[in-house]
């Protein structure tokens, strides 16, 4: 006769499910954040609604704003909004109980990852719907779709180490400041929706070096040389978020 054996099982999930049960609360917080949504999704797709039917009286090309405009939602999600939801999980020790979980600090950094990634990729097949609604039909040339595809990764990891690097060393208020300041010199002067050549000609040389620029550049016209602008902001911004991030506030 078999027995029953009711004892509760005192081991920890396994690590996947761990990680992905933490990314998918990470991400329904994003999704459900009003602010977080208006940069994710509101603003770019004002800027597409408002860069077809009145770009052509600015200047502006509506095929070359589309990806412009990915480069806006990835710039969103993987520095801002991932900067300011960091700093207020320091505020409230919420990092700190979760690294003392079975989770610990690796799977709460491999759940956020895994989350904006998500988030991310949710957000630019919604703009890209939006677009191809609106008129943009993208042309498939298989270089310049790996030097997008490949910039992506690399931005989203670069942007990702800046967010960290802020949240983890300021208060949350001030976070919350700088990220959105620094936004918005993303979207005016960092390249994101205007080409560097759109900008004076002392300024470009600067302006290409700008993580924001090369992301835009390799959506654009998938530049090569801005893989190697991302890669070593990538690298750099990585390393310094490991060495100043802080757990508590």
């Amino acid at each position: 006769m078999t027995s029953l054996n009711f004892a509760p099982a005192g081991a920890a999930a396994p690590r996947s499910r761990q990680v992905w049960g933490h990314a998918r609360t990470e991400a329904g917080l994003i999704l459900r954040n009003g602010e977080q949504a208006l940069l994710a999704l509101v603003i770019p797709i004002g800027i597409l609604v408002a860069g077809r039917f009145l770009g052509a009286g600015f200047g502006l090309n509506f095929p070359t704003l589309v990806p412009s405009v990915f480069a806006l939602a990835i710039w969103s999600s993987c520095f801002t909004s991932l900067a300011i939801a960091t700093g207020f999980e320091r505020r409230y020790n919420v990092l700190e109980r979760l690294a003392a979980t079975p989770l610990g600090k690796l799977g709460i950094l491999l759940g956020k990852a895994t989350a904006i990634a998500l988030v991310t990729t949710l957000q630019l097949l919604v703009l890209a719907i939006v677009a191809l609604v609106l008129g943009w039909r993208p042309g498939f040339d298989p270089p310049t779709l790996l030097v997008g595809v490949a910039g992506c990764v690399l931005a989203a990891g670069a942007f990702a180490g800046l967010a960290l690097s802020l949240a983890g060393t300021a208060r949350p208020e001030v976070t919350l400041a700088v990220a959105n300041l620094v936004y918005l010199f993303g979207v005016v002067a960092g390249a994101l929706l205007l080409p560097v050549s759109s900008h004076p000609g002392w300024a470009q040389p600067l302006v290409a070096l700008l993580p924001t620029a090369a992301l835009g550049e390799a959506l654009r016209s998938g530049t090569p040389s801005s893989l190697i602008v991302l890669a070593v902001w990538c690298a750099g911004t990585l390393v310094v978020a490991r060495k100043v991030f802080r757990w508590t506030s």
